[in-house]
């Protein structure tokens, strides 16, 4: 099994990404920490592979650590412990999962953050979970996110979905990872950009957060999360007709047209040859060359398989 100081790692970072940094993104690493150790837990993944994605998340981690993380020990890491904290966390995603905040990281960190800590059965003192709980507050009144297709920033915030649009029907985690896979088969060309594949792919873990809450007993926090989601979901659908070459209505202070079609990846994350490009480089995607992989099989398991056409879509998410 995976060393669990990976677990620790991640939480680490996120519980002090505020404080170093005085922004919410280095976050990130801490998730996808997190997504690793996951990824490898549940998918029957060869030893060498196993080994590889580890060792990986590790050097992505460990470099963002304030101090060496050991294991955590005390009353903290009793069940009842592990229960308080996970409520202090929960209750601050109860003030912010209403609304579509930088597509969905609220709800990202609060998933992970609430997995690791009952994975470890507790973690960290009173004063870390208190600043992921600050962390995920501090979300509430930021804007949905900057790159978008077909829609400003301003359009998205002032979204009100018809009732057509909305998430009536998805009654539990498996109904909603069956619909985001058949929404992620429908795009037609997946443009290498923030504004696209980096949407989509997030589209899969924002969706995958709320599937996490579900699973950890939170199925109000799922519920209500469904209406941020689905905005994120029909904003996508404005972009998943494209055909290269058409003209564009970009709305992004980093993506510059013409958009290049994303290059699909020759292998998956599940085969050893993804790990053998050295990553290090762009930062392992920032974060998501584990994050992505972890939700999209997550999906495809809760989902009971998928069509081909949506591996095709993923390939292109994780490709270049």
């Amino acid at each position: 099994m995976t060393d669990r100081a990976l677990l620790e790692k991640g939480l680490a970072v996120i519980a002090s990404c505020c404080r170093r940094t005085g922004d919410i993104w280095e976050a990130h690493f801490g998730a996808a920490a997190i997504a690793a150790y996951f990824f490898i837990a549940e998918n029957r993944l060869e030893e060498s592979i196993a080994r590889k994605i580890a060792q990986e998340a590790d050097r992505m981690v460990s470099g963002r650590l304030e101090a060496p993380t050991g294991s955590f020990t005390g009353e903290i890491n009793s069940k009842r412990g592990a229960s308080v904290y996970e409520r202090t966390i929960a209750d601050a995603l109860e003030e912010t999962i209403d609304g579509l905040y930088w597509v969905g990281h609220n709800a990202i960190y609060a998933a992970a953050s609430l997995k690791a800590i009952r994975e470890l059965d507790g973690w960290g003192e009173a004063a870390d979970i208190e600043a992921i709980a600050a962390l995920i507050r501090s979300f509430k009144g930021k804007i949905p996110g900057r790159s978008w297709i077909g829609y400003k920033t301003s359009e998205v915030k002032a979204l009100t979905l018809r009732e057509e649009d909305g998430p009536a029907g998805i009654e539990d985690g498996a109904a909603l990872s069956r619909f985001v896979l058949r929404e992620l088969a429908a795009f037609e060309t997946i443009y290498r950009a923030e504004s696209h594949h980096d949407l989509i792919g997030h589209m899969l873990t924002f969706s995958h957060a709320l599937v996490t809450l579900e699973e950890l007993g939170y199925p109000a926090l799922f519920k209500r999360g469904l209406v941020p989601l689905f905005k994120l979901v029909h904003v996508l659908r404005a972009s998943q007709r494209l055909r290269p070459g058409e003209s564009l209505r970009l709305h992004s202070p980093v993506d510059r047209e013409p958009l290049a079609p994303a290059r699909p990846s020759t292998s998956l994350p599940t085969e050893a040859s993804f790990w053998e490009r050295e990553r290090s480089e762009d930062v392992w995607d920032f974060g998501h060359a584990f994050k992505f992989p972890y939700s999209f099989y997550h999906h495809v398991a809760r989902a009971g398989g998928a069509d081909p056409a949506a591996y095709d879509r993923f390939r292109r998410i994780v490709g270049s």
